[in-house]
């Protein structure tokens, strides 16, 4: 399989591109996530032409149109900001990109919770910066996420499962597939999305059947979006077990008694936090290949992700 393609901030992969001169090396992301991902590094900073180093900037005024002004000399380059920005989020279309792993806290490419300055008192965290604001305004439904969040081992799970859900919408769903592949996704992440929620499963539900009065396309990007609206909703032990209660029905002929119980326990032990989800799914793929189970053989939920990757010997 080819490698998912991300954008992400040049300073998390150790580019020295901030404004001392510095970087942000995130280990996790740019080696162990590397192995899986080609990112297209983005400083919209160095790239608008600020250079480095540079004075550092901030966010100043109205949260809703923040001005971008240095903070010793308070020059203003809220307008070069805002215009590369949107020029380069051009460009990124022809990336195919999955996602895009923002800087926190950037005046420029941080997602949320930045820093605008303004009046007296302390600066209040409800800023976005200028870059990302652009690119998620245009990309609205690509997975983002920044690297502080992604140090949470529910969102960095959450995020990951989220890019390859992307790619494998985008390399199974065309406007000259057959409704016939829509149906086939559907039921392969049912699971999956019974596990963030089931009341978006179920909306999707008619626009799998052939009665749906939608025409093909916009059927597919209609269902784009509710899969991915679904697949923001975080799962809980709730959920998961649900979700590990139905994989055990269909196992009810195959089971012996104590096959069974031994389960059931692992689940249970599950939901009370005291193992995490890795172990009864790492069961649930035994029984799968030992009972060739055909449904749950197709499932991505029992491996949405690189197993590699460890993400859910942590949730």
């Amino acid at each position: 399989m080819d490698k998912i393609k991300l954008g992400i901030s040049s300073c998390l992969l150790g580019d020295k591109v901030r404004y001392d001169g510095g970087h942000r090396l995130d280990p996790f992301i740019a080696e162990t996530l590397g192995r899986y991902v080609n990112f297209a590094p983005v400083c919209p900073e160095a790239e608008c032409g600020l250079g480095v180093p540079r004075e550092p900037m901030h966010l100043e005024g109205d949260a809703r149109n923040p001005r971008l002004l240095t903070i010793h000399t308070k020059v203003d380059l809220t307008d070069i900001m805002v215009q590369w920005a949107r020029q380069r989020t051009l460009a990124l279309e022809k990336e195919g990109l999955c996602g895009f792993i923002f800087k926190s806290g950037s005046p420029s490419s941080g997602m949320e919770r930045v820093k605008v300055y303004g009046g007296k008192g302390s600066p209040a965290k409800i800023g976005v910066g200028l870059f990302a604001r652009e690119f998620m305004n245009h990309f609205p439904l690509l997975p983002v996420e920044d690297e502080g969040r992604l140090h949470d081992p529910e969102l960095r799970e959450n995020f990951i499962e989220r890019i390859f859900a992307f790619r494998r919408f985008r390399e199974a769903l065309t406007p000259t597939n057959a409704f016939k592949d829509l149906v086939e996704f559907h039921t392969s992440h049912k699971l999956l999305l019974m596990s963030h929620s089931p009341a978006h499963y179920r909306k999707l539900g008619p626009l799998v059947a052939q009665g749906d009065p939608l025409p093909f396309t916009k059927r597919i990007q209609t269902y784009q979006e509710i899969f991915l609206e679904a697949l923001k909703i975080k799962t809980t032990p709730k959920k998961h077990t649900d979700v590990l209660m139905h994989m055990l029905g269909y196992f009810k002929k195959d089971l012996s008694s104590d096959e069974k119980k031994e389960l059931l326990e692992i689940i249970e032990h599950f939901k009370q936090g005291l193992i995490p989800l890795i172990v009864p799914i790492t069961l649930f793929h035994h029984y799968v290949r030992k009972y060739d189970q055909p449904y749950l053989k197709n499932q991505v939920y029992l491996q949405p992700h690189p197993l590699e990757l460890k993400l859910r010997n942590h949730v």
